[in-house]
C-alpha cells in the first residue's frame, strides 16, 4: 500500500494524532505527515503511506497557502488566540485600505522572522516551547522566509482577513503579530486554515469520516494519490529499460545531456516513478540516487 492521502486535518488534533489514526485505519506503520499544523488549525495535510514516506522531506519544502485572521488590539504569549494575554490597546481606528496595503507591502518578498517562543524550533538541542514553559530566557535564531503573496481579503471591526502564499518555515502567527505592530497595535493570529500544500488543494482532500466509510468497505486504497503527485515541483527524466535496471539497483549514472532546472530530480520509466536522483556532489558528470522506490 503506497501513496499519498490528501487529508483535511480537523481542529483539535495534532499532526501526530492524525498519523496515529491513519496507522490504525490503514493497518500499517509506514505513515508520515508532511508539515506540522497546530492543533487548532485545520487544513490540507498530505499523509504519506508506504514507499511514499520516502518523499516526506521533498513535500515539506513546497510552498503553502493559508487564509489567516489577524486580530488587532491584543497580543498573547503564544501569538494566537489560545495563549495568555500579554498586552492590550483599545481599538479606536479602523485602518484604511491604503494604510493596510502600505503595511502589507513591507512583508512581501524575502523577510526576516523571529520564531515564536511557543514553537518547535530547537536552540542548543532544546525546543523553544520547552524554554517558554520553564520561563527560561533564550536568544531565538532569526530566519529568512519568502512571502510570495500577501492579499488583503477584508476587515471586520478589529479583525483583518488575509490570504498568504509562503515558503516552508514561515510562522503565520509571527507574521500577524508583526503586521499588527506596523499598524500600531498589539496583535495575534485569531484563526488559520491551510488551503494548499504544494500541488495538493482543499478541493481534493478527504475527511476522517470519508476515510472511515471507505475502510468499512475495504476501499481505503482508492483514496491514495500516486507518489509522483507529491513531486510535481521536481524535474522528470525518462529512462530506457536498460537504464531502468541500473536505477533499481541504486547505481550511479552518467549525467543526462538535458537542461535540469531542479536538483534533485525524478527518474521515470514508462511514466512510473523509479527514484529521486541528484547531481553527484564530487563529480558533476555523474548523478547518484537519493531515494529508490522499487527494488
Amino acid at each position: 500500500m503506497n501513496g499519498i492521502l490528501p487529508l483535511w486535518k480537523p481542529r483539535g488534533m495534532t499532526s501526530h494524532d492524525c498519523v496515529a489514526k491513519i496507522r490504525r485505519l490503514f493497518r500499517t506503520k509506514k505513515v508520515g505527515h508532511t508539515g506540522t499544523l497546530d492543533p487548532e488549525v485545520e487544513g490540507v495535510l498530505p499523509i504519506c503511506i508506504g514507499q511514499a514516506t520516502k518523499i516526506v522531506p521533498y513535500l515539506t519544502e513546497t510552498k503553502k497557502v493559508y487564509i489567516a485572521e489577524l486580530s488587532l488590539g491584543t497580543s498573547t504569549d503564544t501569538e494566537d488566540a489560545h495563549g495568555k494575554v500579554m498586552d492590550n490597546k483599545e481599538f479606536k481606528h479602523i485602518p484604511s485600505l491604503e494604510e493596510i496595503e502600505t503595511v502589507l507591502n513591507k512583508f512581501r518578498g524575502q523577510i526576516i522572522q523571529t520564531p515564536p517562543m511557543y514553537s518547535a524550533v530547537k536552540v542548543n538541542g532544546k525546543k523553544l516551547y520547552e524554554y517558554a514553559r520553564a520561563n527560561e530566557a533564550v536568544e531565538r535564531p532569526k530566519r529568512e522566509v519568502s512571502i510570495h503573496q500577501l492579499q488583503f481579503l477584508g476587515i471586520n471591526e478589529n479583525r483583518i482577513k488575509l490570504k498568504i502564499v509562503c515558503s516552508k518555515g514561515t510562522y503565520i502567527r509571527t507574521l500577524c503579530v508583526d503586521i499588527g505592530q506596523s499598524l500600531g497595535y498589539p496583535a495575534h493570529m485569531s484563526d488559520l486554515v491551510r488551503m494548499e500544500t504544494g500541488s495538493f488543494t482543499k478541493e481534493e482532500t478527504v475527511t476522517f469520516e470519508q476515510i472511515e466509510e471507505k475502510v468499512e468497505l475495504q476501499e481505503q486504497t482508492d483514496l491514495l494519490l500516486p507518489i509522483i503527485r507529491g513531486l510535481s515541483h521536481l524535474d522528470h527524466y525518462e529512462v530506457d529499460a536498460e537504464t531502468c535496471k541500473k536505477v533499481l539497483f541504486g547505481q550511479k549514472l552518467t549525467r543526462p545531456m538535458i537542461n535540469l532546472k531542479t536538483n534533485p530530480f525524478i527518474i521515470l520509466y514508462q511514466k512510473e516513478i523509479l527514484a529521486i536522483y541528484q547531481i553527484h556532489p564530487d563529480n558533476k558528470d555523474q548523478i547518484k540516487p537519493v531515494r529508490v522506490f522499487h527494488s
